[in-house]
């Protein structure tokens, strides 16, 4: 199973497995990581549930799409490597991403 590291602003890393086909949302929801409110449950309609991907890790998850971005920039001046976790799907080349997560 995939690993994907959570980096809160503290620093504090956390490490969790998160089952294939899955997402990075639904991966943070299940181990109760602090700031992944995912109000709409992946549906990509609140932007709650933003994460900053590793620049290292930015070719492997992709780019957002039109709708993503139209979320992210609702929030306002979202970061290169903003993305919203609900749609960043768990592969197996995504073992090992790491995301942070906003302050």
């Amino acid at each position: 199973m995939p690993v994907v590291k959570y980096v809160q602003v503290s620093g504090e890393t956390t490490e969790v497995d998160v089952p294939l086909g899955s997402s990075v949302m639904q991966g943070a929801v299940d181990n109760m990581i602090a700031g992944i409110v995912a109000e709409c449950g992946g549906a990509c309609s609140c932007a709650t549930c933003e994460v900053y991907v590793d620049d290292a890790w930015m070719g492997a998850v992709g780019e957002a799409c039109d709708i993503e971005r139209e979320m992210l920039e609702g929030l306002g001046e979202p970061r290169g490597n903003s993305r919203l976790s609900c749609q960043i799907e768990i592969t197996p080349e995504l073992d090992g991403l790491v995301v942070a997560i906003p302050g």
